[in-house]
């Protein structure tokens, strides 16, 4: 049975000074150039060889790059390039092509060559025709030239988005699994003066912890994870959601993308004295980084004075890796009174299921 084939969903013409390149976006993202157009781009072509050339080149390699005095500098990156992808074009025809990674590192074979001088002369075309290749191409904008000129540009957000969703969100309800660590919900009720013991007894939690989850937690997930979980999770008569959020979420990457995030507020609550210092200490984070809270952001923030001696070794490689200077002491406040149960509007104002 013959394998089934990727079809290009963009297609177009790439113009680099007088070389035209014939280009494709494939259905799974992938960018590619055909394998003519290659040729056509290093003056060469792709035929059969005299018995005299045949002893100068490297057999089964294409014969832009397959001469014998260029092989020492070919990178582990472009041998695996050399490998030509098989598709099929817009209007039903079988096609040939490379990554488009592979342009700019066969220029910088050539330019290589003649700098070591290890070329014939009859090769320097190659380097020449390298050199009107690389004007304008890198391994990122030869990307962005080729989502240009086949119009996926205008796509690709909304293809991109769509790809994340599929990744974070499941198809079907998955059976309920403790995603919140009590960790998490103790250290709120600490730097709320709240008392977490009377919680553990009744498993009844604030409503407005479910609303803080939502900020803290599930907001920071890729763009519209949570809109889609709010869509998708079912509700009851009530309104009420008859499942949580995270139950939405798939296995292999939407638990361990809510785990993560999970773990680095817990991280900064840890250390933070009060509510209002954690929100300090999280929206500096964040300012600095358009996207998720993530811990691995430290050398981006001013130095610190030296912190209190930490009370263990968690503390002290957490302590490390948030060189984050202390907000200013807070206004004396009165202890909140706990929201009423249904103020809940969340996930996790619903957690209250025992683990």
């Amino acid at each position: 049975m013959k394998e089934k084939i990727l079809r290009s969903t963009y297609e177009g013409k790439l113009q680099v000074g007088d070389i035209e390149l014939t280009v494709a976006v494939l259905e799974d993202g992938n960018r590619v150039i055909k394998s003519g157009a290659i040729f056509q781009a290093f003056g060469r072509r792709n035929r059969g060889r005299s018995e005299a050339e045949a002893a100068l080149r490297v057999a089964n390699r294409p014969s832009f790059i397959d001469a014998k005095n260029v092989q020492p500098l070919i990178s582990p990156e472009l041998e695996a390039l050399l490998v030509p992808v098989a598709y099929e074009e817009k209007d039903g025809k079988e096609a040939e092509g490379y990554s488009a990674l592979i342009l700019p590192q066969l220029c910088k074979v050539y330019l290589d060559a003649r700098a070591q001088n290890i070329l014939y002369e009859r090769q320097m075309s190659l380097a020449r025709a390298s050199e009107i290749l690389l004007v304008g191409l890198s391994n990122i904008g030869i990307i962005a030239l080729i989502d240009e000129a086949t119009g996926y540009q205008y796509d690709r957000e909304r293809y991109e988005l769509q790809k994340i969703l599929k990744a974070y969100i499941s198809e079907a309800l998955l059976p309920w699994q403790r995603q919140f660590p009590n960790v998490y919900y103790k250290e709120i009720f600490r730097l709320n003066g709240w008392d977490f013991s009377v919680s553990e007894i009744t498993r009844r939690r604030p409503g407005v912890v479910g609303t803080w989850t939502n900020q803290f937690v599930y907001e920071q997930l890729p763009k519209d994870v949570l809109k889609t979980l709010k869509e998708k999770t079912p509700k009851n008569e009530a309104g009420k959601y008859k499942a949580k959020l995270h139950q939405s979420l798939t296995e292999d990457v939407g638990h361990p993308g809510l785990q993560s995030q999970i773990s680095s507020v817990v991280a900064l609550m840890q250390i933070s004295e009060n509510w209002d210092a954690f929100k300090a200490h999280f929206e500096r984070l964040r300012s600095h980084r358009a996207g998720q809270l993530s811990l691995n952001m430290p050398n981006t923030l001013p130095p610190a004075p030296a912190p209190p001696r930490p009370k263990n070794e968690f503390d002290a490689s957490l302590k490390g890796l948030l060189d984050i200077p202390p907000p200013p002491k807070p206004e004396r406040r009165k202890k909140p009174k706990p929201p009423k149960d249904d103020e809940a509007d969340s996930d996790t104002a619903a957690e209250l299921v025992p683990a």
